[in-house]
C-alpha cells in the first residue's frame, strides 16, 4: 500500500518507514509496524501530555493512579494494599514507596484493618479526595484534547479495536 492510498490522506513518519522497508525488503510484510509503531509513538506523546497535566497538581502519573484507584472505589475511599497492587499491577515494595510519599503529603492515611489484625487499610484523606477530583477533571480535559480531531464514531471504533488488540488471545 503506497502512502497515497491512505484514507486520511496525510502520510506520517511511520508511512515513510513502511515505504523504506517495502523498498529494501519487499519480501517481508512490515504492515504490523504501522500499527505497533503508531501505538508506541502515540503512547509517548500522550504520556508526556498527561504527565504535564499531573505536574500542575504536583503529582506523578503513579501517584495519581493510587489516588484515583482509591477515589473510584467509592466511599469511604479505602482499600487494602493488596487490592491496590492488583489494580495497578505493581510490586509490594513499589506500593509501599508510593504510599509513603502520599502519606507524607497527607493525601492518604494507613490505618489498622479491623478485619485483619496483621493488615492495614489505605484511606484517601479529604485533601487527597479534593486533589484527585481536581486532577481528574484536568486529566479528562487533556485526554479529550488528545482525541478531539476524531469524531465520536471514530473514537468508539478505535476504542473497540484497541480493546480487541489488548484482549489476550487463547
Amino acid at each position: 500500500m503506497s502512502i497515497s492510498s491512505y484514507s486520511c490522506g496525510v502520510p506520517d513518519h511511520v508511512d515513510q518507514i513502511l515505504e523504506e522497508w517495502k523498498r529494501e525488503r519487499p519480501d517481508l510484510d512490515a504492515s504490523p509496524m504501522g500499527i505497533v509503531g503508531r501505538i508506541s509513538r502515540l503512547s509517548r506523546v500522550h504520556e508526556r501530555a498527561i504527565a504535564e497535566t499531573f505536574s500542575t497538581f504536583d503529582l506523578g502519573p503513579d501517584e495519581f493512579d493510587v489516588l484515583a484507584t482509591l477515589r473510584r472505589s467509592g466511599s469511604p475511599y479505602e482499600l487494602n494494599p493488596k487490592h491496590l497492587r492488583q489494580s495497578m499491577m505493581i510490586t509490594s515494595a513499589t506500593m509501599t514507596h508510593r504510599l509513603d510519599k502520599l502519606e507524607e503529603r497527607g493525601l492518604v492515611r494507613r490505618n489498622d484493618d479491623p478485619s485483619d489484625r496483621r493488615g492495614i487499610i489505605v484511606r484517601l484523606t479529604g485533601d487527597g479526595k479534593g486533589l484527585v477530583d481536581m486532577a481528574l477533571e484536568a486529566h479528562l480535559e487533556t485526554e479529550a484534547r488528545l482525541v478531539t480531531h476524531l469524531s465520536q464514531q471514530d473514537q468508539a471504533a478505535l476504542a473497540h479495536l484497541l480493546r480487541k488488540l489488548s484482549t489476550p488471545h487463547a
